[in-house]
């Protein structure tokens, strides 16, 4: 990726699930050094500052869905941030729990439709957050963004898909929680799943690149959404819902630098960091390391971590 104009949004989101903190995770990016890194690397940033949700309706006490009416509220704000923010440059998204990126990819992917290109979707998470408000047995919204932006019906209420990405544009890796329903609804789609024992078998490029390819070919703009979670809690503690078993520190790497050698990447989300649950910031300065190797940090540009 040549130099470009990278532009933070901060999104606190904590209305996805009942555990709160997620609300931090913006200033501790900023707080990890975020923006001092991707200077570093040339590319110029704006800190756009911390989005507000929408004005919404009180949510009811007794409502299935938790925070139902906060969380349109920030799909609608965060839609029009990011379809402002693709004409401005490269939007990263700082998070804030995963129901952010119902708003981040809608408005992402209505900038696409303008420019005539197809949006894929690269999702790396332990989850397939492919439930609907009805059918989540929870009520945890941060479990329903992608049936949201991919058009499952479900989502009164919400601000209306006008362009929903397509199934077979949607790539998931990571995967090792998966529940019944949500299994059930994955297998009639053409959405792209490999889970972490398909990585442990064939390691974690080949999926990737065979994407990526799919993304070069059809001149697409490309998301990524990055979930804590993705990582083994061994090294990144700091999330609500912890998975064993996840990516390696040197997966997920490896992850960022072909990313960043594809030249594909156009928007990103950082999602689920809960300062509250880290140790001595290792998560959320772990999470900036990947930003910026998705933004062009190679391996021998790294510097050496004190925790002390």
């Amino acid at each position: 990726m040549t130099p470009t104009t990278c532009l933070l949004i901060g999104a606190p989101v904590d209305s996805g699930k009942r555990r709160r903190g997620c609300l931090m995770g913006p200033d501790a990016y900023r707080t990890a050094g975020l923006a001092e890194s991707l200077s570093d690397l040339g590319h110029a940033v704006v800190d756009l500052g911390n989005c507000a949700p929408a004005p919404h309706d009180q949510d009811h006490p007794n409502s299935p869905a938790y925070a139902l009416n906060e969380t349109i509220g920030w799909t609608a704000a965060l839609s029009d941030a990011a379809e402002t923010a693709m004409t401005r440059g490269f939007p990263l998204f700082l998070g804030g729990d995963h129901s952010l990126s119902a708003g981040s990819v809608r408005g992402v992917a209505n900038h696409a439709a303008r420019e005539g290109r197809p949006l894929f979707v690269l999702w790396l998470d332990a989850h397939t957050d492919f439930h609907t408000p009805k059918s989540s047995a929870s009520g945890n919204l941060h479990g329903t963004p992608v049936a949201y932006f991919a058009g499952r019906d479900g989502f009164d209420g919400f601000p209306t898909v006008e362009n929903p990405v397509p199934e077979e544009n949607i790539c998931m890796i990571g995967l090792r929680s998966v529940d019944a329903a949500e299994h059930e609804a994955l297998a009639a789609t053409r959405i792209h799943c490999h889970d972490m024992r398909e990585i442990d078998e064939h390691g974690i490029a080949k999926p990737l690149n065979a994407f990526l390819a799919k993304v070069a070919a059809a001149n697409g703009l490309l998301h990524v959404s990055l979930d804590v979670d993705f990582l083994d809690p061994s090294v990144a503690p700091a999330v609500g819902t912890t998975v064993p078993g996840g990516a390696t520190v040197r997966e997920a790497h490896l992850v960022m630098e072909l990313l960043h050698d594809s030249g594909l990447l156009t928007s990103m989300d950082l999602v689920e960091l809960n300062p509250f649950l880290d140790e001595r910031g290792r998560t959320a300065k772990l999470m900036v390391d990947l930003a910026a190797s998705a933004l062009g940090r190679r391996v021998f540009d790294r510097t050496t971590r004190s925790f002390s």
